[in-house]
């Protein structure tokens, strides 16, 4: 019988690859409201691939809700997300996320992932998503941009946790960028922009950027009474704990910038949520946020 294999071909067999295409988490979603009456109502939905958005029963006479879900569990390189969040003249809203995101160790490419929100003349808009954690090795590519008509008010909120500090966890390497553009009527007021790429450890040992702080969290703040709200978010600053961190805050021209970095999340929350309330008059945080 003929031999159907032969073992001494002239090439090692096993030496053959295929290179292998790996997985991408693409998503998109956009979400509006209106206002009807005198309530806010839902107008448009949209999502695709990962992007989720829930709308969680609220309280009456409260803004509605707007949670965003990544489905794919993360962040990793080659990964692109987008929302689009849009409130409509007089209404209300609270745009947040279902848990923290997390960025993960990536093959060299960036994760993307692009904001773009607006805000109609008499509406209150608050951007308040949830932590966003980096793991070592991670790249992260983020733009934030936000279109605001005539007197309408913005909250926005982020804070940046570089590794689990309750795991013991330190980012040695990796990349993050962060794009603030916020425009009323067209008009740019106010622009923020972070990079950090390399060994992120050392670079955030200094002085400069956060002293070997593991945490960085950003409150903004635009609206007509801006100014009203100074002295009592620096009231609680003066309340704080040193031993969890250090803040500022600013505010001028109808815009308060409130800036802390912090040992850790949980450090990072204790020091934003107060501001929070201040800055939405006693109203509570999302429901997320607590769970």
């Amino acid at each position: 019988m003929k031999q159907m294999f032969d073992d001494t071909l002239p090439f090692d067999v096993h030496a053959i690859t295929t290179p292998v295409t790996m997985q991408r988490t693409k998503g998109a979603a956009r979400c509006g409201f209106k206002l009807r009456g005198t309530k806010t109502v839902l107008e448009t939905l949209y999502q695709s691939g990962s992007f989720k958005v829930r709308l969680p029963n609220v309280a009456a006479g409260t803004a509605p809700e707007a949670v965003l879900l990544n489905t794919a569990g993360g962040l990793t390189g080659g990964d692109r997300l987008s929302f689009e969040g849009d409130v409509a003249e007089g209404a209300q809203a609270i745009f947040t996320t279902q848990a923290s995101e997390r960025a993960y160790r990536s093959l060299g490419s960036d994760a993307v992932v692009d904001t773009r929100l607006s805000a109609g003349a008499d509406s209150e808009l608050a951007w308040l998503p949830q932590e966003t954690i980096l793991f070592d090795g991670s790249r992260l590519k983020r733009s934030f941009d936000v279109a605001l008509t005539g007197n309408a008010k913005l909250l926005a909120h982020e804070t940046i946790v570089f590794g689990r500090t309750a795991m013991g966890e330190t980012v040695h390497q990796g990349a993050f960028s962060d794009f603030w553009r916020v425009y009323r009527d067209g008009r740019l007021i106010h622009a923020d922009a972070l990079r950090a790429d390399g060994n992120l450890d050392e670079i955030l040992s200094l002085a400069a950027t956060l002293q070997g702080a593991k945490a960085m969290s950003t409150v903004f703040y635009a609206g007509d009474d801006a100014l009203t709200h100074l002295q009592a978010v620096r009231d609680l600053i003066d309340g704080l704990s040193p031993a969890k961190g250090v803040a500022g805050v600013s505010a001028w021209s109808g815009k308060l910038l409130f800036r802390a970095i912090a040992t850790g999340s949980a450090a990072a929350r204790h020091m934003v949520e107060p501001v929070i309330r201040q800055l939405r008059n006693g109203k509570p945080l999302p429901r997320v946020w607590a769970t």
